[in-house]
């Protein structure tokens, strides 16, 4: 008991010292600490990519597990999780290789046709500027002053900026490939991580549970659990819901579009695939460029378009979405744009991503305690907050208060 309570007290200090440390770094010294903290990361950042891969395909190799064991009478456990593990990621790399195979080469010829056309759909823009200048005399004057001050900026920074950092953007190039090969080692290295972590993840899972126990007190240990599965059920359905969800509706829109006909479409796939994984904001976050690109070359097209996506989000949102993600985080929609706001304002899209479920952890923890709380002080329901209602006479109470 005494050491436990000696270690209590050592990992708290701990904590405070290093909270002292941090704050003083920040606003007494150069960031000494955030500097070590990148470099650290950086150092980390394939086991990071493993780790984040392996729980991304937890649940696919727990979902061979039972299928080798149940069905095809597989009882080595070291046999079947080997066999999990490598059906689990030839079929991750094959999807990988069938999207690649047919998105790339597509993207490709949107993207080259888009920068042949730029030309084109600069004078398109022109004219409906001309126009909408003719037609209001009263906004020329502030249109040509806005483009002369646009103009100035624009000799400013190809003076200050474009010209000196020719040379930087040289080394950038040789940089870039070098870049792209670094990350290809990282990727290669955090594959490797993943087998194992995904070979050994219940040997990691009960070191982890041996030490939270060595640290903490049997109820806090019981408590540390529960806020441990209660994050995971959260992180683990939406990040994976979310992600699949994003990519049937990627998918279901290249194919609609490709349909269709609608110029740039591999380019409109991506963009509403990939900003769907923003709940709320991220469908017009794709729509709207998409729909902007789509009316340079047809507005008629562009109508439809609008029409298509409206369709593919009421299906998203009141179909599709809710059958992968059901009610995984737990929290309104007010609290879910005040967690999308928080976090794109600290990780941008990244942060807009994660910020939802971390944001619904933190509501669970919340919860869980005030309940407690509440528990404790021998409250089992809301009654006893409702609005007291003032009738004529009398004042109705909750039950166990009187009037004075």
């Amino acid at each position: 008991m005494k050491q436990k309570t000696y270690l209590h007290w050592g990992v708290t200090i701990t904590a405070a010292a290093c909270a002292i440390l941090v704050f003083y770094d920040t606003f007494f010294q150069d960031g000494v600490l955030f500097i070590f903290i990148e470099k650290l990361f950086g150092i980390l950042k394939p086991v990071l990519y493993g780790l984040a891969m392996a729980y991304l395909l937890t649940p696919i190799v727990d979902f061979f597990d039972r299928l080798l064991r149940d069905r095809l009478g597989v009882k080595r456990a070291g046999l079947m999780r080997c066999l999990s593990i490598l059906v689990t990621w030839l079929l991750a790399l094959g999807l990988v290789y069938l999207l690649f195979s047919i998105l790339i080469p597509e993207l490709v010829a949107s993207i080259s046709l888009l920068f042949s056309n730029l030309e084109s759909y600069y004078r398109t823009i022109y004219t409906w500027v001309t126009q909408l200048v003719e037609d209001n005399p009263y906004i020329s004057e502030r249109v040509l002053t806005l483009v002369r001050d646009y103009y100035n900026e624009l000799v400013d920074w190809v003076k200050n900026t474009v010209i000196p950092g020719a040379q930087v953007a040289i080394v950038a190039v040789t940089g870039g490939v070098l870049s792209v090969l670094v990350f290809a080692k990282d990727l290669l290295v955090g594959i490797v991580v993943s087998v194992y972590i995904l070979a050994r993840k219940e040997t990691f899972g009960l070191h982890t549970r041996k030490l939270l126990y060595s640290l903490v007190s049997a109820p806090h240990y019981e408590r540390a659990l529960r806020a441990t599965r209660e994050a995971d059920r959260i992180f683990s359905g939406f990040v994976r819901g979310k992600l699949l969800d994003s990519l049937i509706i990627g998918i279901l829109c290249f194919i609609v579009c490709s349909i269709l006909k609608f110029p740039y479409t591999p380019i409109i796939a991506v963009f509403v695939g990939v900003t769907n994984v923003i709940p709320i904001f991220g469908p017009f976050l794709g729509a709207i460029p998409s729909a902007f690109l789509i009316l340079l070359v047809s507005p008629r097209q562009c109508l439809y378009f609008i029409i298509f996506v409206i369709a593919l989000q009421q299906f998203d949102g009141n179909i599709l979405g809710p059958k992968i993600l059901g009610e995984t985080v737990g929290i309104s929609s007010f609290w879910i744009v005040v967690a999308i706001l928080v976090g794109g304002g600290f990780g941008g899209v990244l942060g807009m991503f994660l910020g939802v479920p971390v944001f619904a952890c933190i509501h669970s923890a919340v919860s869980f305690l005030c309940e407690s709380s509440l528990r404790k002080k021998g409250v089992t329901d809301d009654t006893i907050f409702a609005p007291r209602r003032v009738l004529t006479g009398t004042t109705t109470t909750p039950k166990g208060e009187s009037h004075e």
